[in-house]
């Protein structure tokens, strides 16, 4: 019976302690180093949370710190709160207006901005992503994104010459042709196939198209096609007009 009671002794606190080692590719602040290493990234995003954070949303979080891991400009770190005992981190808290009963909060903190945006979308990892996307310069690659792609999107996005707008699909149609791997061709192709779009109907193509694919993503459909509707979602979040970069 001792030794029994050892092991569960045991099992508690590697288990407790296997919480507090926090979540892989992200950064635990407290009031100490918050401001030290937020000063030190060009976008910085955190999330305010209870002190073991558990569950689908944490799952989520750690999906965009697994894709921030190549982004060098870009900190996703964690902030426990507690509202007992020593009250830890809760200057941090009432600072930035994060309220406990709104648990887990997103702050995303953009270099020589003195104020942060808050996230107020559905949890989960794509849609917390284009908010970084969309806030910041970053470069943070997307599911169904391609990064040579994405560069190709903001350049042709950044001009308004329609010539450049044809050099541009040309040199994007010959990187597609290129391609051997099946899902990255189909990616390849909504990206030639927006460009087309524009040259033909105008910029005003892109706000129409996404919020067409916004009401089919939330509609009645499968999974599978709710995922590939996401893609394409972010695919188009990297043709990002003038104003929004």
């Amino acid at each position: 019976m001792y030794y029994f009671y050892l092991l569960v002794i045991s099992l508690f606190f590697s288990s407790f302690m296997g919480m507090g080692r926090g979540l892989k590719g992200a950064v635990s602040l407290d009031s100490w180093t918050f401001d030290k290493m937020i000063s030190k990234f060009k976008a910085s995003l955190v999330k305010f949370d209870i002190t073991y954070p558990y569950g689908e949303k944490e799952d989520e979080y750690g999906k965009v710190a697994e894709s921030a891991r190549f982004s060098p400009d870009l900190l996703i770190a964690e902030v426990g709160v507690q509202d007992y005992g020593e009250k830890e981190n809760s200057d941090l808290a009432d600072k930035y207006n994060v309220h406990k009963d709104d648990f887990p909060v997103l702050k995303l903190f953009i270099e020589e901005k003195s104020e942060p945006f808050t996230f107020t979308g559905n949890f989960k990892a794509d849609e917390i992503k284009n908010f970084i996307k969309k806030h910041s310069s970053v470069r943070l690659v997307l599911d169904k994104c391609l990064p040579q792609f994405d560069e190709l999107a903001e350049k042709f996005m950044a001009s308004d010459d329609k010539t450049e707008w044809k050099n541009i699909l040309e040199q994007s149609k010959r990187l597609a042709e290129d391609l051997s791997d099946e899902t990255e061709k189909k990616s390849a192709d909504v990206y030639v196939k927006m460009m087309q779009k524009i040259i033909e109907r105008g910029i005003g193509f892109i706000a129409s198209e996404r919020e067409r694919v916004k009401n089919i993503k939330e509609g009645k459909i499968t999974s599978t096609k709710k995922n590939e509707m996401q893609g394409r979602l972010n695919i188009l979040h990297s043709f990002r007009l003038k104003e929004e970069l």
